[in-house]
């Protein structure tokens, strides 16, 4: 069927109108109330600063106070949540809640279609408004350093400082500086310091925060400061606070549930942005990934390359402090019984590199004399047939393995980083082995290598070790092996490629 050019120009004039009305009816044109849906197209931006309130606790708050002090101004003020708050808080008219949830009957949550203005700012529950004071900071951050794209003003009395805010994506690890300038003047990729980096208000412009992955999480100081560290964005320092509401003392139990619910927030977010440890400028840490009642934060490796290989990371540091807590402990049950044991490939390769597992290693490897298995009271009970995993008095879970004639020892039941036990014994002079997995560098090798062992550092405890480790490992591994890096399986991931 042919179309003429005016059946073509009738047809499209018709889709438009139907587009118009849906937008109407759907709440986007005249008429749509504080709690209609969005227009159908991210607005243009409009001078102004959109208020947004996105850290508030759901049983007591201030939230009303907080949204009815900033609704004054002549600015728009949003509550973004997941789900309406509850109880419900009496929100002034002009207020509007930004739902983050997906729900079934509605269209998909986009925040960004509801930031009319060119900046926007989120301010902690219980701040109050203070005239022309976002304004200044507004024009800071236009007025300022190219390279500064965010603005923090204290909430209360407490000054904020800069600190200094490293994140390594490929150790999945944060650490924190020392303090820097109070004066206001601009800071590089820093944090607000520490405990006190949620009583702030932070200001930026909209196209910057809806080019972060993670616009809307919290807790949103350290979201949004964790993003534009990796960023490279600076920050600069207001001097005039923003006052902060007298409220009654919480009770033990509120702030109980406070700080339970701070310290879970703030696991899910290090959770979203790939960060396992933060490491504090005083030296403390905190850690958010895997432990003995989890399991760990990888799956089953193929290959010989964990997943977190090929999105250019190494093995996150919990996993390493897992394996060295039970090579550790290991060795010592070893040496204990009497179990010749000795360091066997990459776990060799670490020590005599690094005297430490390599940074993407994924598990640590032990040779032990087979001759000498019944010495220890674990390995023989689940060497019998048939035979359970067991766990020790430390939590520790000792097994046969279910691929051939080793064992493996396994930092808990739940987190199953382990330590492989290779049984060799002597046949001829030479070091051999009933099972191979096809591994390059899984190979016989001269018994004279063992006759004596030798002690070396490894994962901060002494190991024992073949009495030359760089002949031994050139067995293995090849001529230089030592000096030349490189993942387990190069033909999937090259460590050079990464570079």
């Amino acid at each position: 069927m042919r179309v003429t050019p005016c059946q073509a120009a009738l047809a499209g004039a018709i889709g438009l109108n139907l587009l118009i009305l849906y937008c109407v009816w759907s709440g986007g044109g005249p008429g749509g109330g504080s709690s209609s849906p969005p227009p159908c197209h991210p607005p243009r931006g409009v001078p102004g600063v959109t208020v947004i309130l996105r850290d508030f606790e759901e049983l007591e708050n201030d939230l009303a106070g907080t949204a009815r002090s900033f609704s004054s101004l002549p600015a728009p003020v949003l509550v973004a949540s997941e789900t309406p708050p509850y109880p419900p808080v009496p929100l002034p008219p002009p207020v509007r809640l930004l739902p983050l949830l997906p729900a079934p009957d509605r269209p998909p949550p986009r925040p960004e279609l509801f930031v009319p203005t060119r900046h926007v700012a989120f301010v902690p529950d219980g701040a109050r408004a203070v005239p022309g004071l976002l304004e200044k900071m507004r024009e800071a951050l236009e007025g300022g350093d190219r390279g500064t794209r965010l603005v923090a003003a204290p909430v209360g009395s407490a000054a904020l400082r800069c600190s200094e805010l490293r994140v390594d994506a490929r150790t999945w690890t944060a650490r924190y500086g020392a303090a820097g300038p109070r004066d206001g003047s601009a800071c590089g990729a820093v944090t607000g310091g520490g405990e006190e980096e949620e009583g702030m208000v932070l200001l930026l412009r909209t196209r910057d925060l809806f080019s972060l992955p993670f616009p809307m999480g919290r807790p949103v100081a350290t979201s949004l400061l964790f993003q534009a560290a990796l960023r490279g964005w600076k920050l600069r320092l207001m001097p005039e606070p923003f006052p902060l509401s007298r409220r009654p003392p919480a009770s033990p139990r509120a702030r109980w549930k406070r700080q339970k619910a701070a310290e879970e927030r703030r696991s899910r977010l290090m959770s979203d942005l790939g960060v396992k440890l933060e490491v504090l400028a005083d030296g403390r840490e905190r850690w958010h990934g895997c432990g003995k009642e989890t399991a760990r934060c990888f799956g089953t490796v193929h290959s010989s390359t964990p997943r977190y290989l090929l999105s250019d990371r190494w093995t996150p540091p919990c996993c390493l402090r897992a394996l060295r807590e039970t090579a550790r402990h290991v060795s010592r049950v070893l040496e204990r019984s009497g179990v010749r044991y000795w360091l066997e490939g990459g776990s060799l390769l670490g020590a005599a590199r690094l005297g430490d597992i390599i940074p993407w290693d994924y598990d640590v490897d032990f040779g032990i004399y087979r001759e000498d298995v019944g010495r220890c009271r674990w390995l023989a009970a689940v060497a019998a047939p048939g035979a359970e995993p067991l766990e020790d008095p430390q939590g520790f879970l000792w097994e046969k393995a279910a691929e051939g004639d080793f064992y493996r020892v396994h930092y808990s039941r739940s987190n199953r980083l382990h330590v492989d036990l290779w049984p060799f014994y002597p046949r001829q002079g030479v070091m051999t082995k009933d099972t191979w997995l096809g591994h390059p560098q899984d190979v016989e090798f001269p018994e004279s290598f063992l006759r004596p062992r030798v002690p070396i550092p490894f994962a901060g405890f002494t190991a024992m070790a073949p009495n030359n480790a760089r002949a031994f490992l050139e067995l293995k591994f090849g001529p230089g092996a030592i000096e030349t890096p490189q993942y387990p399986n190069p033909a999937v991931k090259r460590l050079d490629k990464d570079e």
